[in-house]
């Protein structure tokens, strides 16, 4: 990303600003072959992405509202949300990957006495694909995003290797 940009990391229609790690975790089921001492890998498993972050400035509640409303953790939304998770599941948009049709598994908030206005927050997501097209459709735009991204000049691009990696001075 260029220097200077703060682009968020979209988990449906929340913004996250601030986020301070986010982890892709991407299975393969192994399938032995019969009278064989060789694997062979046959299809993809679930992805997974963990996101850590932290919710600040006076949106910090409403942003909190709208993360849990999407895990349908409200009682009075999920009547409301539920018939259109059929269809299709939370996009999940950011520098690394663009990941359709994953649901929000778990939420954890903390509030901690050193930082009173802001909220921690660790969102844990799971890829659950609703067709075929929409897996197709989210493979597109992450190879999109991919191919784009090698366009734009980095931050790392001005630092040397050595310097990236810890070397010295």
């Amino acid at each position: 990303m260029p220097a200077g940009v703060n682009v968020p990391v979209l988990i449906g229609a929340v913004p996250l600003f601030t986020v301070t790690s986010l982890s892709l975790g991407e299975g393969y089921q192994v399938a032995r072959i019969a009278g064989s001492r060789l694997a062979q890998l046959v299809a993809p498993t679930t992805k997974s992405i963990s996101v850590e972050a932290v919710l600040v400035g006076r949106t910090r509640l409403l942003t909190k509202k709208g993360l849990e409303a999407m895990a349908l953790t409200s009682r009075v939304l999920a009547g409301s949300t539920a018939p259109l998770m059929k269809m299709a599941g939370l996009p999940v948009v950011c520098g690394m990957t663009v990941s359709l049709d994953m649901q929000i598994t778990s939420l954890r908030f903390t509030q901690s006495n050193q930082k009173r206005d802001a909220l921690d927050v660790a969102i844990s997501l799971e890829q659950v694909p609703r067709s075929s097209l929409t897996a197709i459709l989210g493979e597109a735009m992450d190879i999109a995003l991919a191919a784009g991204s090698a366009a734009i000049p980095t931050v790392s691009e001005m630092i040397s290797p050595d310097r990236q990696l810890g070397g010295g001075l």
